[in-house]
């Protein structure tokens, strides 16, 4: 496992998040990527889910129910990686 997690929330990036995490991943130190996308109505959520398998244990999603802001999403992160020992 990597002691490494970016979080990246989102909400309407569909135009960014493949090239952001294609970016991210293919650094050379290993990091790990937390998706926190705030419901986004133009699919950024389904583009994330179709790159899952290819980053399996790399790429994770969390969706939320909608547009709940930055702070939280961050929060919500922080939350979530530390439940995972990151």
């Amino acid at each position: 496992m990597s002691d490494s997690l970016v979080i990246i929330p989102t909400y309407k990036e569909k135009e960014n998040i493949e090239k952001i995490i294609l970016k991210i991943l293919s650094l050379p130190k290993d990091f790990h990527l937390l998706i926190v996308d705030d419901n986004s109505p133009d699919g950024t959520g389904d583009i994330v889910k179709s790159l899952i398998p290819k980053y399996d244990g790399r790429l994770f999603l969390e969706s939320r129910s909608g547009k709940l802001g930055l702070g939280t999403a961050y929060i919500y992160g922080f939350k979530w990686a530390l439940a995972r020992n990151y």
